[in-house]
């Protein structure tokens, strides 16, 4: 596959420090065919305006993040717009839902706008607003013009979601462009905050809309469903969301732990009425099946469980299996990174870096853990590109001569993972379960 020069900087740039690229993927990405097959289908049916949800399963550095930011480039590769937010302690509770609203739309995306979106998918929305009133015989010079437009605005807002969207969305809406065609852009970008979840945004800002207090939870689904058809309506297909790390959860509190359960169980119940809308959650095998996690709420568990036959998983079921990496796919990933490694003398680092070499260090990466290679693609990855660097830059430089490696740079998880510990331990009170309330 083709891949810019920029792009290439940048997956070595984040794989030195550790983390996953966010563009260029599927340069190096292996096997993962089955699932990224079965994510297509997901985007198909969300093109074909139903409303639908995927769990990603799989242990520590199965390539979650990665398979879901692969996603995030392949939905915006096929005119999605998308989302993508990463669970952190304390930071995202599911049952507050103006929590989950506010994430969603800050993180909102497109291929021509990675991050930051919700302005520009607006303007394009108002501007094929604006087409279609001119082809219907609208004179765009006249002094009505743009008040015809505020009226189809909000005309359109109440037709595409079925006159449930929030009358202060629509107000800031009209407000919005009202602003931006007085060139007044710091009164617009202000309200562009208030509806994207801030709670931050001066009172002045919203008295000049009409409105009052911020986004709340009991309605910010609605703002949501707003949002959604906006995004179908400026041209895109649908939304794609992806809620990463969800296991995060399972470090709150049992009371908070309990609601947010019960949070994420209310926003699958509700996705068929979202149509055109795919939510994508990540998370590990504990937070699937512990009672400290799914397991402990039956009506979210029955309705997401995982289920094998003979040691075989359907791909189609709610819950889709990542494999952990074994030492013949870190290898491949190595191989595909040094191809597009970016050297002006790729003969002498195919020379250093054998195929002979790489099967070794995997061998030395995965000693510390050990021989699980599942837990070890970050500390492997890293350690690789460092030493493409060394040899790129070092005509002396041997990597078969070089030291043992040894992980200097272990995570709470790697950590408690090379010690044979538990990541989350169970609580006594977790063997109760929690109660399916109503928020």
């Amino acid at each position: 596959m083709a891949i810019s020069e920029r792009d290439i900087e940048h997956i070595f740039e984040r794989l030195r420090s550790g983390v996953v690229p966010e563009r260029g993927l599927e340069a190096f990405a292996v096997g993962i065919d089955k699932q990224r097959t079965e994510i297509h289908r997901q985007f198909q049916l969300a093109a074909n305006s139903e409303g639908v949800f995927k769990f990603l399963r799989g242990g520590y550095g199965c390539g979650k993040t990665f398979m879901s930011r692969l996603a995030i480039l392949d939905a915006q590769s096929q005119g999605f717009a998308t989302s993508f937010v990463v669970v952190s302690d304390n930071d995202l509770h599911f049952y507050k839902f103006d929590d989950v609203y506010r994430k969603v739309v800050q993180e909102l995306g497109t291929s021509s706008c990675p991050r930051g979106a919700l302005s520009d998918i607006i303007d394009r929305w108002i501007a094929r607003v604006e087409d279609a009133l001119i082809a219907g015989g609208a004179d765009e010079n006249s002094d009505e013009f743009d008040t015809l437009v505020q009226q189809r605005i909000e005309e359109e807002l109440a037709s595409l979601t079925g006159g449930k969207a929030p009358e202060d969305m629509a107000r800031v809406l009209r407000a919005i462009f009202t602003f931006k065609q007085k060139g007044e852009i710091a009164e617009a970008s202000a309200l562009l905050s208030w509806l994207s979840g801030s709670e931050n945004v001066a009172a002045t800002a919203k008295k000049a809309a009409g409105i009052k207090g911020d986004i709340a939870s009991r309605d910010a689904l609605d703002y949501l469903h707003g949002i959604l058809e906006i995004v179908k309506a400026a041209g895109y297909k649908g939304l794609v969301i992806v809620i990463d790390e969800v296991e995060t959860v399972l470090r709150m509190r049992h009371d908070s732990r309990g609601k947010s359960l019960n949070g994420i169980r209310q926003i699958c119940d509700a996705a068929d009425r979202y149509r055109g809308l795919l939510w994508i959650y990540t998370g590990t095998p504990e937070f699937f099946d512990t009672k400290r996690g799914v397991a402990g709420l039956e009506p979210l568990h029955d309705r997401i469980q995982f289920l094998t036959l003979g040691g075989f998983a359907n791909p189609r079921q709610p819950q889709l299996e990542l494999k952990p990496f074994d030492a013949r796919r870190l290898k491949e990933v190595a191989l595909k990174l040094r191809e597009i490694f970016p050297t002006a003398n790729r003969t002498g680092i195919v020379n250093k870096v054998t195929s002979e070499f790489i099967e070794r260090l995997v061998t030395k990466v995965t000693a510390g853990f050990k021989g699980d290679v599942g837990v070890v693609p970050r500390q492997f990855l890293r350690q690789f590109v460092n030493i493409l660097d060394l040899a790129s830059e070092n005509d002396e430089f041997d990597p078969m001569s070089a030291e043992g490696f040894e992980p200097t740079d272990l995570n709470e998880v790697e950590l408690l993972i090379r010690e044979g510990r538990t990541y989350f331990d169970e609580e006594p009170a977790d063997i109760q379960g929690y109660a399916a309330v109503e928020f």
